[in-house]
């Protein structure tokens, strides 16, 4: 039988989806991920591809490394940031849950209807 070695949303808690989530909801930072698909860049090169300064492309790095979306390794006085696919499967993750059926005895939720507005 196969066994998937992504968590499941049940094991994810929603402090780290949160986390995840909020890293990614920045458009500069969407950016630098989508620089750091085609490989690991130095920030200098970040610098240049997104032109942004320095100080504010290491807030949004800083950010991206916290939520474990990329790693770092400093080479000399240079550091190289890679994307960290665990994340990224954490993420596809706990979004497949809110996809999937409802669990075994979770209760539904009543639709609640606006009745004020009409």
């Amino acid at each position: 039988m196969y066994r998937s070695r992504v968590p499941s949303a049940a094991v994810v808690d929603l402090a780290r989806a949160a986390a995840l989530f909020h890293a990614l909801s920045d458009p500069t930072r969407l950016a630098i991920l989508e620089r750091l698909r085609g490989g690991e860049h130095c920030v200098c090169d970040l610098q240049d591809l997104l032109d942004a300064g320095q100080s504010r492309l290491s807030f949004h790095l800083r950010v991206l490394k916290d939520a474990g979306l990329v790693v770092d390794r400093k080479e000399g006085r240079w550091s190289y940031y890679a994307l960290e696919p665990a994340a990224f499967d954490e993420g596809r993750a706990f979004l497949a849950e809110f996809g999937a059926a409802p669990r075994r005895g979770a209760r539904s939720v009543p639709r609640v209807v606006d009745t004020c507005c009409r």
